[in-house]
């Protein structure tokens, strides 16, 4: 069976796959200074619940954007699974051209969604990782990774609001009853959830502009559902898609 490992800033998540079927999966918070046994204890224990023997897993595929935990996932792998990790990264088939200026600074994760995307939808597409940034990666009818935006994610900002506004509060990131707040709590929860709704809206149709007019819209990461629930610019939820890429990404370079 097949070990797929994402880290990404905010959390690491991994899922195990019996040919193309996912029969576990689990997510964790990301500790950038987390070491080898750190990590092997849990990820071991969390498919030890789930039944899944250690020795069943005979391969790994890693995208990581957090280099500090590099040697970290590298341990794990080795001293838990008594395998070398396939990662990400630069000269590996993407089944995909990198229409970039330097294909090595685009995100792993990018890079695996943009492949599960295509591989899935098709063509034009355009992707919206709703996780610690916003970003969105742009597909062509052909299946060439274009390019995109990166804008702060929703946490980081409410969080740089908080703590440069004193008398603003933490608030649930949910959609208040309507757009002008009757309360500050609810002001803060209107400017949040509604502004990156129109973030999304105004990017995601520029892009679909720039693409000829017509893209399908796919949605992942962490708050994907919140925003596709108050926008009718997104066609689809899809969490799975950076394992379903990273397995995808491991067929084409095993």
């Amino acid at each position: 069976m097949l070990l797929a490992i994402d880290v990404g800033n905010s959390n690491i998540v991994g899922g195990v796959f019996d040919g193309e079927r996912l029969v576990a999966d689990f997510r964790l918070h990301t500790e950038a200074l987390a070491t080898g046994d750190e990590l092997g204890l849990v990820v071991a224990g969390l498919l030890g619940l789930r039944n899944i023997e250690r020795g069943t897993v005979d391969a790994v595929v890693v995208s990581n954007v957090v280099p500090t935990l590099s040697r970290s996932i590298d341990d794990l792998c080795h001293q838990y699974f008594a395998v070398a990790p396939m990662h990400v990264g630069p000269g590996m088939r993407t089944g995909m051209r990198i229409v970039v200026e330097d294909p090595r600074q685009v995100g792993a994760d990018r890079i695996v969604n943009a492949i599960a995307a295509f591989n899935a939808y098709g063509g034009p597409a355009v992707i919206v990782d709703l996780g610690t940034a916003t970003t969105f990666d742009a597909i062509s009818d052909r299946g060439d990774y274009l390019g995109g935006a990166i804008a702060p994610g929703m946490i980081i900002s409410l969080n740089a609001l908080v703590a440069r506004a004193a008398k603003l509060n933490r608030v649930d990131l949910v959609a208040p009853p309507s757009v002008i707040g009757r309360t500050t709590n609810l002001g803060v929860q209107s400017g949040m959830v509604y502004g990156y709704v129109g973030l999304v809206e105004g990017i995601v149709g520029r892009m679909k502009a720039e693409l000829g007019g017509r893209a399908t819209v796919i949605a992942t990461g962490g708050l994907a559902e919140l925003i596709a629930a108050n926008t009718t610019c997104i066609d689809t939820v899809d969490q799975r898609l950076t394992l379903d890429g990273l397995r995808l990404f491991y067929g084409l370079n095993q």
